[in-house]
C-alpha cells in the first residue's frame, strides 16, 4: 500500500405418494387396497400442481450488499496534483491518494487489487450479494480516500473491504488486516464489527492461500490504525487487507499469477461470508 514516489439438493420435488386406503381382505393381509378413481385424481393433481413445488434454495449471501475498494488506481500517475491534494481524515491532513507500490519486475499495485476485486466480485456474486466497486476501471484517476469510504457509507454496505499489497523492504513477508480504532469519529460505532470481519478474513485468507502472518507489521496479522481516511470516515464495518508484501520476490510471483489471484478472491469471499452469516 505504501506509496511509489509519483506511480452453492437439486429442487425438491413433490414427492406426492399416493397411500392406499384402510380396508379388509386384501389390504389387510399387506397388499395396499386399489386405490379409487378419486384418490388417483387427487394425487395426480398433487404432482402438477406449482404450488406445492419447493422453490430453490437461497443463495447465501442473498440480500448483502458488500462493497469492495481496489486500492489506487493505474491512472495515479498521471495526474499527480490531484492525488497529492490534501484531504481530511478527521485525524490528520493526507493525500487524496497514492499510486501504490509495484513488484520489482514492474506489477503494480493497482493492477493486482483490481483484478482481484473483480474475481472478488464474481464469486460474491454468484453467492447472491449485491456488490460495488469503488473503482470499475484500471486506467483513471481516484477517487479520493474520502470519497471510497463515501461509496461505502452510501450503499449501506453490510461489509466493505478495501484490497491492497504492501510495499516494504525485500525480506519482509506475510499478509495483514487493518482495522479501525475509535477516534470520537464517525467509524467508532463500527469498529467492533470491523474486528469480527478482519479476523474472519484473516483466519479465511490464511486457510485459502498459505501465506503466512506478516513478520513486520501487526500481532497474529491484525493491525489497529487511526489514521486510515477509508476507514476513519466509514460508517459501516470495513477493513484493508494488505495481500502480502509485493516487494518481497517470492509473494510477488505468487500475485503475478492469475491462479493465485483467483485463490486470493476465493478465500476474501469466505471470509466475507463466514462474518456477514454470523
Amino acid at each position: 500500500m505504501r506509496a511509489l514516489p509519483a506511480s452453492v439438493l437439486a429442487v425438491c420435488g413433490l414427492i406426492a405418494s399416493a397411500c392406499g386406503g384402510t380396508g379388509t381382505g386384501d389390504a389387510a393381509a399387506g397388499q395396499a387396497a386399489p386405490a379409487t378413481a378419486a384418490e388417483q385424481a387427487s394425487a395426480t393433481s398433487a404432482e402438477q400442481s406449482p404450488a406445492k413445488q419447493s422453490p430453490p434454495d437461497a443463495k447465501p449471501l442473498e440480500g448483502k450488499v458488500v462493497v469492495i475498494d481496489p486500492g489506487h488506481n493505474g491512472g495515479n500517475y498521471r495526474d499527480p496534483a490531484a492525488v497529492n491534494r490534501k484531504v481530511n481524515v478527521l485525524t490528520k491532513w493526507k493525500p487524496c491518494d497514492t499510486t501504490g507500490t509495484q513488484t520489482n519486475g514492474g506489477y503494480s499495485e493497482a493492477a493486482f487489487t483490481f483484478d482481484v476485486s473483480k474475481r472478488l466480485v464474481k464469486i460474491l456474486e454468484a453467492r447472491g450479494a449485491t456488490v460495488k466497486l469503488t473503482r470499475t476501471s484500471n486506467n483513471g484517476v481516484g477517487p479520493c480516500i474520502t470519497q471510497r469510504a463515501a461509496i461505502g457509507n452510501k450503499a449501506h454496505a453490510d461489509a466493505a473491504i478495501s484490497i491492497h499489497g504492501d510495499g516494504s523492504a525485500p525480506a519482509n513477508h506475510g499478509f495483514h488486516v487493518i482495522m479501525p480504532k475509535k477516534i470520537n469519529g464517525p467509524v467508532d460505532k463500527v469498529v467492533g464489527a470491523s474486528s469480527r470481519l478482519g479476523i474472519d478474513v484473516r483466519n479465511a485468507f490464511a486457510k485459502g492461500t498459505g501465506l503466512p502472518y506478516s513478520t513486520y507489521v501487526g500481532r497474529n496479522a491484525l493491525d489497529y490504525r487511526n489514521d486510515l481516511g477509508g476507514l476513519n470516515l466509514s460508517t459501516v464495518p470495513k477493513i484493508f487487507i494488505e495481500c502480502g508484501n509485493m516487494r518481497n520476490a517470492a509473494e510477488a510471483a505468487k500475485f503475478q499469477d492469475p491462479g493465485f489471484r483467483q485463490k486470493i478472491a476465493l478465500a476474501l469471499a469466505n471470509g466475507l461470508q463466514h462474518y456477514l452469516e454470523a
